[in-house]
C-alpha cells in the first residue's frame, strides 16, 4: 500500500505545493510569499514533493548525503529564496508547513495502511524533511559565514582589501616569487589635495572620490594583480609576473579611467575646479620587486617608504 500512497503524492505533488502556499499565506505565516505571483511562490515545492514520494517506496541514504543532487537542490533553493527577501525562519518553516500539509494527506488515506506502514510512511517522510531544513540552514550559513570572512579582509568604504589583509597577501606573492625567481611591482598611491576635499565638501563627497578611484583601480588592474587600500587617502597594489613598465602601465590605464569619471558638483551646484577633481589622480611611485634569491622582505617598511616614479600629469 506504501507503493500506492507513494504514487498518489506524486500525482498530486502540484496541488499539494498549492496548498502548502495557502498554509503560508495563512495568518501570514511566510510573509515574503505575497509579493510574488504563483509560480514565484510554488519555486522547487513541486520537485521536492516528487523526490518524497519516490524516498517512500525507495529509501536511500545516498540520495540523502551531503552534496547529492537532492541535498544541492535545497540548498539552491534557500539561496533562491533568500535573494527574493526571504528569512532564514521563513525558507525552514516553508518545509515545516509541508510536513504539515502531507500528513494531513497521509492521514486521509491511513485506513489503507496498517500500523506498522503508518509509522514507517512518517519516519522516511520526516527523515527527508528533516535533510532538506538542515540543506537549506547549512546554505544560509555558508553564505553568511562567507561575507563575514569577505568583510574580515575587505575594507568596508572601498570593498579593497584592508591593510593587514593586503601585506599577507603581498608576503604570500613575495615568498612564490623568491622560490621561483619571478618578479613583481608594487606600485603606492595617495591622493593629491584629499584633505581639502573633506574640509570643503565635506567627508560625504571624500567618501565618494575614494570610492571612485577604489573602482577605477580595481578596474585597471589585470585578472592576476591586486589592489588595497593602506589606510586615508593611500592605496597599493602589486602586480604579478611584473616588467619594469609594469607599473607605469598601470597608471597609464588608471588615468584613462579617472579622466572618463563624470565631474562632481560642489555644494552651490558648480562644477568642482580640476584642482579639485585631481585629487583622485594624485601621486603614484612604483617598486619594483627583483626577488631571484630574496626570501623575505620587511613588508611594512617598503609600504611605507617613499619611492616615487614619476608625478602623474593632472586632469
Amino acid at each position: 500500500m506504501i507503493q500506492a500512497l507513494a504514487e498518489a503524492i506524486e500525482q498530486e505533488a502540484w496541488q499539494l505545493a498549492v496548498a502548502t502556499v495557502e498554509e503560508g499565506l495563512t495568518d501570514d505565516q511566510l510573509p515574503s510569499l505575497q509579493r510574488l505571483g504563483r509560480l514565484g511562490q510554488l519555486g522547487d515545492m513541486p520537485t521536492f514533493i516528487g523526490e518524497l514520494a519516490r524516498g517512500l517506496v525507495e529509501p536511500s541514504q545516498e540520495r540523502l548525503r551531503i552534496g547529492s543532487p537532492l541535498a544541492a537542490q535545497a540548498r539552491d533553493h534557500a539561496r533562491e529564496r533568500e535573494a527574493l527577501g526571504f528569512a532564514p525562519r521563513e525558507i525552514v518553516t516553508e518545509f515545516l508547513l509541508l510536513r504539515r500539509v502531507l500528513w494531513r494527506f497521509v492521514s486521509e488515506r491511513a485506513a489503507e495502511l496498517d500500523a506498522g506502514e503508518v509509522l514507517l510512511v512518517e519516519r522516511r517522510l520526516n527523515d527527508t524533511i528533516d535533510r532538506l531544513v538542515t540543506e537549506c540552514v547549512v546554505a544560509y550559513f555558508d553564505r553568511a559565514t562567507s561575507e563575514l570572512a569577505h568583510e574580515a579582509r575587505h575594507d568596508q568604504l572601498t570593498g579593497l582589501l584592508h591593510h593587514h589583509a593586503f601585506l599577507g597577501e603581498l608576503e604570500a606573492e613575495v615568498e612564490r616569487a623568491g622560490r621561483y625567481g619571478h618578479e613583481l611591482a608594487l606600485v603606492f598611491f595617495d591622493l593629491d589635495d584629499f584633505k581639502d576635499v573633506n574640509d570643503t565638501l565635506g567627508h560625504q563627497a571624500g567618501d565618494r572620490v575614494l570610492q571612485s578611484f577604489a573602482g577605477a583601480l580595481r578596474g585597471s588592474l589585470r585578472a592576476s594583480d591586486l589592489a588595497g587600500r593602506m589606510g586615508g587617502d593611500e592605496f597599493a597594489a602589486y602586480l604579478l609576473e611584473a616588467d619594469d613598465e609594469a607599473g607605469t602601465r598601470l597608471i597609464a590605464r588608471l588615468h584613462e579611467r579617472l579622466k572618463a569619471l563624470p565631474g562632481r558638483r560642489g555644494r552651490r551646484g558648480r562644477a568642482l575646479p580640476s584642482r579639485r577633481r585631481a585629487a583622485l589622480l594624485g601621486q603614484a611611485r612604483q617598486r619594483n620587486l627583483k626577488l631571484g634569491r630574496e626570501r623575505r622582505l620587511d613588508l611594512d617598511r617598503l609600504a611605507g617608504q617613499r619611492v616615487r616614479e614619476r608625478e602623474p600629469p593632472r586632469v
